[in-house]
């Protein structure tokens, strides 16, 4: 068995980056590799990092400063060394700009090569600091082939990747450069690893992929399997109670999958479905491929299929010749639709893209005044939705503790959080019946139901 060792892993961004940290976690663990929750004394520090938002590069430089001073520590203790490693966006980025400007990083390397972590290690630790490695080439093996069959427990909800890559090539963004072409894992694959975590826990699966609803993978007796097929066959696994799946493109957006919002009770009746601006000329400047018609037409089938279904969605404000014409049509957008969450941003140019080289980028000032209003408008529908729930009974998956002694915190269908006070520890990673007695801004308050709580699987009697 190997020496126990510490491993620091911190992670930014999106959720595809959560479960890649995991599955480094995994790939690291027959090495010996334990995480811990603090750098200082770490054996090995990763920071997986995103590029999608701004000045991505610069937190990652800031945070190396204060690794820098663990790192030395460790060493003038005369303890063994610590290997620092960039993985992520950033790294497959800005790899060489990342070693040249940081001497202390051991290893760069990019989101397709972290299933080659113990062979990077190991060079690491032969070279003493001499040949530092960095890796962000797409490999020509799939990553998820090379990946332990084994996975960890994540916990009552999970993350599983199942989609990576993008062939959209919006303008704004650096996905397509970062993670490659789209690639779909084939489907028994993903039951497989779905099974497992269930089996350790988890009773929340969250299916991932840059583009999730473009998911086509082999079929076990040949053909391609769609995201909806993939959410049928899914929903027949015993124990796993419930199902999302993120992040989606309203091109990807087929019957069969607005099928399967009618016909799964498993299935979330909560979406998140990017539409990044309202007006027509803006989105085709971004190069969605789609239009503010289209969009709409989508959410009424959507709606129609899942009356109960409510959305999120992501907006860039200040794009690259945005007028305040196109703003308004996306704070039109907004109002009609209605959104019980929202992610918004000011444009920035990420290097590489088409839009950076734009003209008429859009001052700042102007930026500032407009994501101001947007996110007032937002916040206003999330209250309002909230509020909304006041004495509806909810089914609410309690995952942790809350802040308040006696408190436990816990998802909502709608990805609210909930708290409740007076149920025992051993309520956590139930499936409890709440009903709605407090709507704030960001969470809501529930109190029991009188009726049966739900037991986890390993506590049912088994006929």
């Amino acid at each position: 068995m190997s020496e126990t060792k510490k491993l620091f892993v911190k992670t930014y961004g999106c959720q595809m980056n959560v479960y890649d940290s995991q599955r480094m976690q995994d790939v690291l663990a027959p090495l010996g590799y334990q995480p811990v929750d603090d750098p200082k004394g770490a054996d090995m520090v990763i920071l997986n990092t995103c590029h999608i938002r701004e000045k991505a590069s610069e937190k990652v430089f800031s945070d190396l400063g204060r690794i820098r001073k663990h790192k030395k520590a460790k060493e003038a203790n005369g303890k063994d060394r610590m290997i620092v490693a960039v993985a992520g966006c950033v790294a497959q980025a800005e790899g060489a700009e990342l070693m040249r400007r940081e001497p202390m990083v051991d290893m760069v390397f990019g989101p397709q090569t972290y299933h080659r972590l113990p062979e990077m290690v190991a060079r690491a630790n032969r070279a003493i600091g001499r040949d530092r490695i960095i890796d962000t080439d797409f490999p020509a093996e799939e990553k998820f082939d090379h990946l332990p069959e084994q996975v960890s427990r994540q916990g009552f909800s999970a993350f599983l990747a199942i989609q990576e890559g993008c062939d959209k090539f919006c303008t704004f963004c650096v996905v397509p450069y970062t993670r490659g072409a789209e690639y779909s894992r084939p489907g028994m694959d993903v039951i497989n690893e779905a099974r497992q975590l269930v089996a350790k826990g988890t009773r929340e699966i969250t299916l991932l992929g840059q583009n999730v609803n473009a998911y086509h993978g082999a079929g076990p007796t040949g053909g391609e399997w769609s995201l909806g097929r993939l959410l049928r066959e899914l929903s027949d696994i015993d124990g796993l109670d419930r199902i999302r799946y993120t992040t989606s493109h309203p091109r990807d957006v087929d019957d069969d999958l607005i099928a399967a919002h009618r016909d799964l009770p498993k299935l979330m009746p909560f979406l998140h479905l990017p539409v990044q601006a309202g007006s027509d000329r803006v989105l085709q400047a971004m190069n969605r491929k789609h239009d503010g018609a289209g969009y709409r037409d989508i959410v009424a089938k959507l709606k129609d299929a899942c009356p109960d279904l409510a959305l999120s969605s992501d907006f860039i404000v200040g794009f690259p010749g945005e007028s305040d014409k196109d703003f308004e049509d996306t704070m039109q957008m907004v109002r009609d639709i209605t959104f019980i969450q929202a992610f918004s941003f000011k444009y920035s140019p990420r290097p590489g893209t088409p839009a950076s080289a734009m003209e008429l980028q859009v001052p700042e000032p102007v930026k500032t005044e407009r994501i101001m209003r947007l996110q007032a408008l937002l916040a206003e529908q999330q209250l309002e939705f909230n509020r909304n729930c006041l004495g509806r009974e909810m089914d609410v998956l309690l995952e942790r503790f809350g802040k308040l002694d006696g408190q436990l915190v816990g998802k909502s269908p709608y990805m609210q959080p909930v708290h409740v006070s007076g149920l025992p520890e051993t309520a956590l990673g139930q499936i409890v019946r709440l009903k709605i007695i407090e709507a704030l801004p960001n969470s809501l308050g529930g109190e029991l139901v009188d009726t049966p709580v739900q037991k986890r699987d390993s506590e049912r009697n088994v006929a």
